[in-house]
C-alpha cells in the first residue's frame, strides 16, 4: 500500500517543485511535533490524520490560487477583441500614438495604463509632427519638438517615435517590432467611416485603455479662451508687451480699464458690506438697550 505522501505526489505531479517542497516540509514539521506514542497510535482514519490532511489541503489550495493568479498576470489583458498571447522570452512591445499637445495628467494616465498592460512592457509612444497635425487636425499650442520632449520625460515611456504616422500600418508595426497597439475605447474612423485600427483588432494586437474624464487639451484651451481678457491682463502685468500678445493698443487699454473698473466695484462692494454690518450692529445694540430699559421700567415702552 502506497504511503499518503506518495498519493499526494501523484495527485499534484503538475504542481511546481516549490509548492511540493513546502508541503513536504509542513508535513515533516507536523510529524516531528508528535510524540512516539502519538505516532504509533496515528492512523489514516484517526482525527489527527484528518486534521493534518485538511491543513495540507487548505495550504495546497492557497498555493494553487497563488500560482493561478501569477500566471494570469502574464497573459493578455481582457478585451472585446481576441488578443494574441504575449511573448515570454522578451519585453512586450506596446505602442501608443497621439498629438500630446499641452501634455497633462490625462495623457500620463493613459500611458501608465499602456505600460501596465503586461508585467514586462516596453512602451513606444508615437508623436505626430506639426506638418501632419496642422494639416489634418488643426493648430497646436506646442511645437512638435516641445511635444516630443514632454512625452519623453514621462516616467512610463521607454521610447518616443518622432513624426509618427497618422494611420498605423502593418509595415510600421513590423519595422518597430510592435506586439500590441493600445488606444482608447472610442473608435477612430476615416472619412468613409472605416475603423483605422480594424486590421490591428483582427490580427489580435489591439488593447484598449481608458480616457481620464474631465481633462483634455481642448478643455484647457477652452478655459483660456473663456477667460481671455484675464490671461491677457496677467501677461501684461508680468511684463509682456501688447505686441508680444498680438493685442492692439485699444484692446490692451480697454482690458486695463475694465480691470480697474472691476477692482473699484469689488472695493465698493467690500465697503458697502462693512457699512451694512456696522449699521446692523448699531441697530441691534440700540434695540437691546431699549428693551432692557423697558423690562426694567415697564411703564415706559421702548423707543427705536
Amino acid at each position: 500500500m502506497a504511503s499518503p505522501s506518495t498519493h499526494k505526489r501523484k495527485r499534484h505531479e503538475n504542481s511546481s517543485s516549490g509548492a511540493s517542497a513546502l508541503l513536504e516540509a509542513d508535513e515533516s514539521q507536523a510529524r516531528a511535533s508528535l510524540s512516539a506514542p502519538e505516532l504509533a497510535a496515528a492512523s489514516p482514519s484517526s482525527s489527527s490524520s484528518s486534521a493534518s490532511a485538511s491543513v495540507s489541503s487548505q495550504k495546497r489550495s492557497r498555493l494553487e490560487e497563488d500560482s493561478s493568479s501569477t500566471s494570469n498576470t502574464s497573459s493578455a489583458p481582457a478585451s472585446a477583441y481576441p488578443i494574441n498571447p504575449p511573448p515570454t522570452d522578451r519585453p512586450v512591445r506596446v505602442y501608443c500614438d497621439g498629438i500630446y499637445d499641452m501634455f497633462h495628467f490625462g495623457h500620463a494616465r493613459s500611458l501608465q495604463q499602456a505600460k501596465s498592460l503586461f508585467p514586462n512592457t516596453y512602451l513606444l509612444v508615437g508623436v505626430c509632427s506639426d506638418e501632419l497635425t496642422h494639416r489634418l487636425k488643426g493648430k497646436t499650442v506646442m511645437s512638435d519638438v516641445e511635444r516630443y520632449e514632454s512625452v519623453r520625460h514621462c516616467r512610463w515611456v521607454d521610447e518616443v517615435v518622432e513624426a509618427a504616422p497618422w494611420v498605423v500600418t502593418d509595415e510600421f508595426l513590423k519595422a518597430h517590432q510592435i506586439d500590441y497597439v493600445a488606444h482608447g475605447e472610442d473608435a477612430v474612423v476615416d472619412a468613409e467611416g472605416n475603423d483605422l485600427y480594424q486590421f490591428v483588432k483582427e490580427t489580435g494586437r489591439f488593447c484598449t485603455i481608458k480616457r481620464t474624464e474631465g481633462v483634455s487639451t481642448s478643455g484647457l484651451i477652452e478655459r483660456i479662451i473663456r477667460n481671455y481678457d484675464a490671461y491677457v491682463l496677467r501677461n501684461l502685468n508680468r511684463g509682456c508687451s501688447r505686441t508680444d500678445l498680438n493685442v492692439s493698443f485699444v484692446k490692451a487699454n480697454k482690458i486695463r480699464m475694465d480691470a480697474k473698473i472691476n477692482e473699484y466695484k469689488a472695493n465698493l462692494n467690500d465697503k458697502l458690506g462693512e457699512w451694512k454690518d456696522r449699521v446692523t450692529e448699531n441697530v441691534q445694540r440700540v434695540w437691546r438697550s431699549e428693551f432692557t430699559r423697558w423690562f426694567e421700567s415697564p411703564s415706559s415702552p421702548p423707543h427705536p
